[in-house]
């Protein structure tokens, strides 16, 4: 049986790239973005209740990792990117039919888009559906996952001057949390696990329309070399 479904929107995210973004929701609360709403949605009737609502679940596509062949076993960043695991054990973007879910804040309900914030999603995210959180329900207090009990110890984020003057100025232009949302992403090291990269190795990647640079001269610790506006 196979069935076809339609996205409802399009997410209009801070996130240009894959590299960087964080490997759960709500680990940036400066992340934000714009779902914006396509018809027949875009209409006032498909939200009319929705701004009683501090969060959202996002269904939505991972349209930059869809496979023809479904993968049994990943391997989860999580535990090094060494260590097989069941698809079905984890949350890997290469899933069977490439349907990821988020929660995530709802800022605000406007015509015909929402305001969301704590974002994990890449620009041009297509999303599914759209359901309330419901706090007693999606809440559960005895929950148990001994692979990923706990979020991940952040790393120490450094600023070299220059950069941290640039991301200031770039935050003003961009009436966004610039600064807040390098930081909380950088903290999350989203080099992959196994890798141990030399002190002069620079890496980088786009927020918004800004290129951020940086490069680990201690193993644990980050510093941030340039944030710049692409030409």
């Amino acid at each position: 049986m196979q069935h076809s479904v339609t996205p409802v929107g399009i997410v209009h995210s801070c996130f240009k790239e894959k590299f960087a973004i964080p490997r759960q929701p709500r680990l940036a609360p400066a992340a934000r973005g714009v779902l914006e709403l396509l018809p027949p949605f875009d209409q006032g009737d498909a939200v009319q209740g929705l701004e009683q609502v501090s969060h959202v679940w996002l269904l939505f596509l991972f349209h930059q990792a869809l496979e023809e062949k479904p993968r049994l076993k990943v391997r989860p960043p999580r535990l090094g990117g060494n260590k097989s695991m069941g698809v079905f054990a984890t949350r890997a973007t290469h899933r069977p039919n490439g349907i990821g879910q988020s929660v995530v804040r709802l800022e605000a309900v406007e015509p015909g888009r929402l305001l969301l914030s704590g974002i994990d999603l890449l620009d041009g995210t297509p999303v599914l559906d759209i359901k309330p959180y419901v706090p007693y329900a999606d809440s559960i207090d005895n929950a148990i996952n001994q692979m990923a009990s706990d979020a991940p110890l952040p790393i120490n984020v450094q600023w070299s001057d220059s950069a941290l003057h640039q991301a200031h100025e770039h935050a003003l232009r961009l009436a966004e949390p610039l600064v807040e949302l390098i930081e909380q992403c950088l903290a999350q090291d989203p080099r992959p696990a196994y890798q141990v990269p030399a002190p002069e190795r620079v890496y980088g990647v786009k927020f918004w329309d800004v290129q951020v640079r940086w490069h680990y001269p201690q193993p644990e610790v980050i510093r941030v070399l340039e944030v710049a506006r692409e030409a």
